[in-house]
């Protein structure tokens, strides 16, 4: 069967591609310019997203799933939207929590770094899903409209890979072109709660104590909306819906960060230890 990728559906995916890059260049520019924040925590953001997201908790993931028990949990979606939000929590702010608490250490002096580090590891995920994800989509396109679909196919011989195959063509000729841009306002909403999770657990590993709660809430509240997201989105047909959802709890988050932000910036003997020895 020949597809035909709609125009505006390459352009939809292109505008992700291009937001996958704006969305971490502009926080690091901004936060750069406004709070002066330091280099170092947007790549080391970078870093523990690579780390511990990408690589510690994927293969934990395929340890998991591969026994019965993993199975199980796939073929349940409330099992799976807990089980991947517990996860993301506890590799996600640990890795962050750590981050916080050895290399940037010394960068304590400027709580504008708490937000550049989550630009940084808000950024790279965005980075990843949207680059990743969509410039295949965009020459997979580009080969179906010219007539290469075989091209795609040729050198698979597994009836399991070439359903697959089949599926992502019809899902790139048949998608309303509009639900593709859907990505890049769902990873608007991810960075704002990463910068939102990267400020809690930054006044919890900065105060040495008197705020670590803040940490374990951040792993709680991550694996909320992780979980709320996935289940929510099984149990509605309007992915908008779910989309709004989020964002629901998505300024929630926010607004508990600037609270926290606020409380603990505008009384600093209060909020943290001193870093005079560490300067």
């Amino acid at each position: 069967m020949n597809y035909t990728v709609p125009t505006l559906s390459i352009v939809c995916m292109a505008v992700n591609v291009l937001m996958g890059v704006l969305i971490p260049a502009a926080l690091f520019l901004v936060f750069r310019k406004k709070y002066r924040a330091d280099v170092l925590p947007f790549f080391i953001g970078c870093a523990v997203f690579i780390v511990f997201a990408w690589l510690f908790e994927g293969f934990v993931h395929k340890l998991i799933f591969a026994t019965d028990t993993g199975k199980a949990i796939l073929n349940n979606i409330w099992l799976y939207g807990i089980y991947g939000g517990l996860m993301a929590g506890l590799f996600e702010e640990t890795g962050r929590y750590t981050a916080y608490k050895t290399v940037l250490k010394r960068k304590y002096g400027n709580d504008g770094n708490a937000l550049m580090y989550g630009a940084g590891h808000g950024g790279f995920e965005a980075f990843r899903i949207l680059i990743f994800s969509f410039v295949p989509y965009i020459l997979m396109s580009f080969k179906l409209n010219a007539g290469m679909g075989d091209t795609l196919t040729s050198g698979v011989t597994g009836p399991v890979a070439l359903q697959t195959l089949q599926a992502t063509f019809a899902m790139l000729a048949n998608t309303p072109s509009a639900l593709f841009l859907m990505s890049a306002v769902e990873r608007i909403s991810a960075v704002v709660i990463q910068i939102s999770l990267s400020v809690l657990v930054w006044f919890a590993a900065k105060d040495g104590g008197k705020r670590f709660w803040l940490y374990p809430l951040s792993l709680i509240l991550h694996a909320f909306v992780n979980a709320a997201a996935v289940i929510v989105s099984r149990h509605t047909s309007n992915a908008w819906i779910a989309l709004c959802v989020v964002y629901i709890i998505t300024g929630c988050l926010a607004v508990l960060a600037v609270a926290v932000w606020k409380k603990c910036a505008s009384a600093p003997q209060s909020c943290h230890v001193s870093t005079e020895s560490e300067v």
